[in-house]
């Protein structure tokens, strides 16, 4: 039994056995089958990549070959057409040097035929001037005259005539000048003066405080003078304290100084405590008070003229001008009235009437810092009006309304004409005795520096002047130019309001006696 039950374990093994070996034998088979077939079928993908690289090439070699034909085609296509426009400009080169050898040549005919006529011109002018020599000598000998001596009298003729001749002319244009300007420039300057009516003040140097009592003078003068001494410092003004009854008198040559000091002298004697703490107070306070008018003076005159977008400073300075004077006429009203004058006249002419009052009102704005500044008050204007960006026609406006420049526009003109009748009306301005003297005195030294004048006399105030000449020496004719040339020298050399009439008299006096 023991036996038996060996045996079947002993052949259950063996058979185990077998049967692994035979599947290992089996699962080798299959595994080298599909090691085969792998191996077959990456040769023929190695096979069937290298069909299609060979295949890639030989296109891309084709590829490259038609390129390379094509880049050829074109650039031969292009060598042939730059050959024939190379032959063309060729062609074209060759008939312009064909053009220029046919063209020299008709200039060297052209220059010869003028070397020829040069010539024959230069004969002619050789037998013009020989002919010419000819005549001239014939014709002294026959007058008896040197070529010189006849020259000479010629001229003189002829200058005689002409002179003749040209003081007719002017005489004759003048007159009919006179006529038709000045009938017309009469109506434009009366019409503007009628409706442009002005106040004259003759400003002064003084202003006159008035008192309540005279016991009011002691206060002001302080212990030891100390009050009066401040305030005089403080304003930079003289207080004048006499026998004047109940009145004080505040002297100076600075209008706003003087202001200053009136208002506040008028305060500290309404406010009855007068000592130097409370004068300073009072002055500052003055002062403030004078700057607000100022502004406001200067903002009433473009109001009051119609002129706006002047600059804020400008304004101001037309406002100090409240203050100034220009003899013993204040320069803010003479101011507004040439701006009124100036537009009116605009008007009447037929030009931009507010340009011509904005120039008629800032036409003397120099003098509105011309004693704090270096220069005239034209020159300090003309800066003002540059640095605040006034147009030209307005800058030139200031700068030739008293002819130091020539005007460049109507505008300019009627500033000046409207700048001389404010300044020429009566009792406008004041005058100096030794100023009218030495005008009167110059007039007559300029009149009597002329050839041929005898005597001359400024009469009518300064506004004639009446000029005797020799007879022998100035004739009818010569008198008409003595006139003008009496009148341009006077233009020139003297200033004066107004015009000035020259009268130039030529007497002859025949004496015989009866015996």
């Amino acid at each position: 039994m023991l036996q038996v039950i060996i045996a079947v374990i002993l052949t259950c093994i063996i058979t185990a056995i077998l049967t692994a070996a035979i599947t290992i034998s089996y699962r080798k088979k299959v595994a080298e089958a599909k090691v085969g077939s792998a191996e077959e079928k990456a040769r023929e993908i190695i096979d069937e990549a290298v069909k299609n690289a060979e295949t890639k090439k030989r296109e891309s070699s084709l590829e490259i070959k038609e390129e390379s034909i094509r880049a050829k085609n074109e650039l031969d296509k292009e060598i042939k057409e730059r050959r024939a426009e190379i032959q063309r400009n060729e062609r074209r080169i060759e008939q312009k040097e064909a053009n220029i050898d046919r063209k020299l040549e008709a200039v060297e005919k052209r220059e010869a035929g003028f070397a020829a006529k040069e010539e024959e011109i230069n004969r002619e002018k050789e037998e013009v001037a020989r002919l010419h020599e000819e005549r001239v000598q014939e014709l002294e000998r026959i007058s008896g005259l040197t070529s010189e001596q006849a020259k000479e009298y010629l001229l003189k003729t002829i200058e005689d005539d002409v002179k003749i001749d040209t003081a007719k002319l002017i005489k004759e244009m003048e007159s009919k000048a006179k006529e038709e300007a000045g009938k017309k420039a009469k109506e434009y300057v009366v019409t503007a003066i009628q409706k442009c009516a002005a106040d004259h003040v003759a400003e002064t140097t003084i202003s006159v405080v008035q008192l309540p009592n005279d016991e009011m003078k002691g206060r002001i003068i302080g212990r030891e003078g100390r009050n009066i001494r401040t305030l005089e410092t403080m304003t930079g003004v003289d207080l004048i304290i006499d026998d004047t009854p109940e009145a004080v008198i505040l002297s100076g040559f600075d209008p706003i100084r003087r202001e200053v000091a009136r208002i506040a002298l008028e305060k500290l004697i309404v406010d009855g405590r007068i000592h130097p703490a409370r004068i300073e107070e009072m002055v500052e306070k003055a002062q403030k008070e004078v700057e607000t008018m100022i502004r406001e003076e200067g903002e009433a005159a473009t109001l009051e003229v119609g002129v706006h977008g002047i600059h804020p400073e400008l304004v101001r300075l037309l406002g100090k001008m409240k203050f100034r004077t220009s003899y013993g006429q204040n320069a803010l009203k003479h101011s507004i009235e040439v701006a009124q004058l100036a537009g009116l006249l605009a008007a009447e002419v037929g030009v931009d009437v507010r340009t011509a009052k904005r120039a008629g009102l800032l036409h003397d704005i120099g003098k509105s810092v011309d004693h704090e500044q270096e220069g005239s008050h034209i020159q300090i204007g003309v800066e003002l009006c540059r640095k605040y960006k006034e147009s030209p026609i307005i800058i030139n406006a200031v700068e030739s309304h008293h002819g130091d420049v020539e005007p460049e526009s109507l505008i300019a003109c009627l500033v000046q004409a409207a700048d001389t009748i404010s300044a020429a009306r009566p009792g406008a301005r004041r005058e100096t005795l030794e100023t009218y003297s030495n005008r009167l005195k110059q007039l007559e030294d300029i009149t009597n520096g002329f050839k041929g004048v005898d005597k001359s006399f400024a009469i009518q105030a300064g506004r004639e002047i009446r000029v005797m000449v020799v007879p022998d020496q100035v004739s009818d004719a010569d008198m008409v130019l003595l006139a003008r040339d009496i009148s341009k020298q006077i233009e020139a050399e003297l200033e004066y309001p107004g015009q000035i009439k020259v009268n130039v008299i030529r007497e002859s006096r025949v004496t015989d006696y009866a015996k």
